[in-house]
């Protein structure tokens, strides 16, 4: 079990939607110096209470939501304060969090909250390292009845010190039984196929795992006040709603860069290795560190000197943030890294030049599929893959819409009469992207709603022609989010496409404006790393007045996806905002073919989801984990745990064994019914499409092998379509047929 105490991954579930008018202002100092936190803190107090859309002014009964925010933020899985210690913070700090703010000593509070934080989670650690050099001598038999919960998110805290103290003792537990295990099934692997065991040669599992627990030690004592003030505001911020958040310099640079989906860096791909160090797990290829060509897969980073001038930072069990927040930096500036080599051991330095390392896998891309059944009428359908709605703020250069724009007009020359977008796992990104994309396929008219906070209503328009005409499957899950539920809200209203996947997306119908606090400064403050605050100031409906907030976008046709069993979505978070409803827009007109041939598509569905084994595959797997949620709890008794590992092996080996002749017999069939083209942005203007390969799909990054997965007798789906993805094809097919 890992535990980041600094962040808050939900608000990563969700890249934000951001409104056509939002631009990101860079922080242009008047003066310089370090950053001015308490006026941050309180400008940001200022611009959240009146921007915010919900308009709440500071009050004594938000100062204490503020506090039990900031205690989640820090402690999610309630391992490091009791009820006792929640009670004395209360009582110190409940009456009086935001005058703090807005008084000018957000330092002092951030610093005072996180010195009652640290002290306790290192009390904690220290328990858990003595537990683990007690287990280096001798590992506990693991014979009792005991259990300890999956998750402790929802539990009630801790009575007491001896109630948490147990708590860690299960959680150490936990954590060495799954080790050992591990190992034990991975030795049984290797023995059963005549291989040798990759794990011979590990460090002995107390020791890996006093690694693990002085890596987060070092991220509990590494956070300096930039990480203690982006912890408070962002408790602040998110108690007005989960997307509305406060980021510092770095996690603002972070920011762009997901959403414009290109970094300036060396183009490796990290991970943080049980020794302490940085392992290299995948090299972009064709990025700086491919170029360069002296980093090896599998090279660890012990020290990295950000700005070549021999100032080395030591970096071993350092963050993984952190560690890339040093590598990264400015475009043709060279970064040197102390690495231990993979094979030898022999330590180097290397000098790479940052250099803008386009995300590919990040960009939107697409196949053309010709299906060629005998006795059916031959069919061409495109499938087009949107991992996000990005675009560059900085510059404007990169922008989804015109990428999928060239992608359509290629398809639409190669005569391909239905459409499959993949929307899985897209977070969002932004409106004005999602809003011309959606005109590709509606044509002149409304895409989406804004309401503001006084009950203004904004109908965002799209005009120009419609330009792919043919029929439209859009898939989605629990991951799909804001723009991505607009998209598909938009397609469902016009009647224009068939939303399958997941009972419905993931809820989010708010949008957020992200406004740097440059500008609210006083003239002579210091700008310098003021970051900025992204508030949500609208919640967005459907064209038809329905707000996708909490309910998401509901899928026409359920298919059974791994991620339906997840406990994630808008309605899973704190201080969510309330769904409702507005009146629809006018000046569209819905299509209501789709309404009356869904019946039949839902049936033909139906018929082929109950015949295929993979799909049902997943039905069992989809139950399975449910079941286990709602239990919340795993036995810390050896035999037990090692006799439910062996039975789900067991289904596994079965699965696997069947799987690989009916794969065979699909790939053959697949290579007479099918054939499949790539069509990526390089390819838009070839002469001829590229048919598609398996190594289309590992171009972006050469990664590193994993021994453990080896041993396994995984066997690939054919034809690189997954089951979901191979049925939504299907049904595309049935709209082509349907009259």
């Amino acid at each position: 079990m890992k535990i980041t105490p600094l962040r808050n991954w939900a608000s990563r579930v969700s890249t934000l939607a951001l409104t056509a008018a939002a631009t990101l202002v860079s922080c242009a100092s008047v003066s310089h110096g370090a950053p001015d936190y308490d006026e941050i803190g309180k400008q940001f107090s200022l611009v959240l209470q009146n921007a915010h859309f919900s308009r709440e002014r500071f009050s004594m009964d938000l100062y204490e939501k503020f506090l039990e925010c900031y205690l989640q933020s820090v402690d999610p899985q309630r391992l490091y304060f009791t009820q006792a210690d929640v009670n004395a913070l209360r009582d110190k700090y409940a009456s009086s969090f935001g005058d703090y703010l807005l008084a000018g000593e957000t330092r002092t509070l951030a610093t005072e909250l996180y010195a009652e934080f640290s002290v306790r989670a290192l009390r904690h650690i220290n328990q858990a390292e003595k537990m683990l050099r007690e287990y280096s001598r001798e590992l506990p038999a693991f014979d009792s009845e005991r259990t300890t919960p999956r998750s402790r998110r929802k539990l009630p805290r801790a009575a007491n010190d001896e109630e948490l103290n147990q708590a860690w003792r299960d959680m150490i537990d936990d954590m060495v039984l799954t080790e050992v295990l591990r190992r034990e099934n991975v030795a049984r692997l290797a023995r059963e196929k005549g291989k040798p065991d990759p794990n011979a040669d590990e460090t002995p599992v107390a020791d890996k795992l006093q690694a693990r627990i002085k890596r987060l030690r070092n991220e509990v004592q590494e956070a300096d006040t930039e990480d203690m003030v982006s912890t408070l505001l962002n408790a602040v911020a998110r108690t007005y709603d989960p997307h509305s958040d406060y980021m510092g310099a770095r996690e603002e640079q972070r920011f762009k860069d997901m959403i414009k989906a290109s970094i300036v860096g060396i183009g490796a791909q990290l991970r943080e290795d049980d020794d302490g160090s940085t392992r290299i797990e995948g090299i972009v290829k064709g990025g700086p560190a491919a170029k360069n060509g002296q980093l090896r897969l599998g090279d660890r980073i012990v020290a990295v000197d950000t700005a070549n001038k021999g100032e080395w930072t030591d970096i071993m069990y350092m963050s993984i943030d952190k560690v890339v927040d040093l590598i990264r930096g400015k475009k043709g500036v060279a970064v040197k890294l102390r690495v231990l080599e993979a094979e030898s051991g022999e330590q180097k330095e290397i000098v790479i030049v940052r250099d803008e390392v386009p995300m590919s896998e990040s960009l939107a891309s697409a196949k053309i599929v010709d299906v060629h059944k005998e006795g059916q009428q031959p069919y061409r359908v495109g499938i087009l893959t949107l991992p996000s709605f990005y675009i560059d703020l900085d510059s404007g250069d990169v922008r989804c819409a015109s990428d999928v724009k060239k992608l359509l007009q290629r398809m639409i020359k190669e005569g391909v009469k239905g459409l499959v977008v993949d929307l899985r796992f897209n977070g969002g990104g932004s409106l004005e992207e999602v809003r011309k994309m959606v005109g590709f396929f509606t044509g002149a008219g409304p895409v989406v709603q804004v309401r503001d906070s006084r009950g203004h209503v904004e109908r965002l328009t799209v005009s120009g022609r419609q330009l792919f005409r043919g029929e439209v499957v859009v898939i989605t899950n629990k991951l799909s989010a804001s723009a991505s539920e607009i998209f598909a809200g938009a397609m469902a209203d016009y009647g224009r496409a068939v939303v399958v996947g997941d009972e419905s997306t993931y809820g989010k119908g708010t949008v957020q404006i992200p406004r740097s606090l440059a500008d609210y400064l006083p003239y002579f403050a210091s700008r310098e790393g003021c970051g900025m605050i992204k508030v949500t100031v609208q919640k967005f409906y459907r064209i038809n007045g329905a707000s996708t907030q909490l309910k998401g976008v509901v899928s026409d046709i359920v298919l059974p996806m791994s991620t339906a069993a997840l406990q994630i979505g808008e309605g899973e978070q704190d201080y969510a905002m309330p769904y409702d409803e507005i009146a629809p827009a006018g000046h569209y007109v819905k299509n209501p073919r789709i309404a009356r041939i869904l019946p039949e598509l839902r049936k033909r569905s139906a018929a082929r989801v109950a015949a295929d084994k993979d799909l049902q595959y997943s039905k069992w797997f989809i139950d399975y984990r449910r079941q286990k949620i709602e239990e919340n709890k795993d036995s810390l008794n050896k035999v037990t745990r090692a006799a439910e590992d062996a039975r789900l092996r067991d289904i596994q080996r079965a699965n696997n064994e069947e799987r690989k002749q009916r794969y065979e017999k699909m790939a053959s069939d697949d290579a007479r019914n099918l054939t499949i083209y790539r069509l990526t942005l390089s390819d838009v203007k070839s002469a001829k499409l590229p048919i598609a390969s398996k190594d289309d799909e590992d171009k972006y990054m050469e990664e590193a092998e994993d021994p453990e997965e080896a041993l396994e007798d995984n066997v690939d789906y054919p034809s690189n379509l997954d089951p979901i993805l191979r049925e939504s094809l299907y049904i595309v097919g049935d709209m082509m047929e349907l009259p």
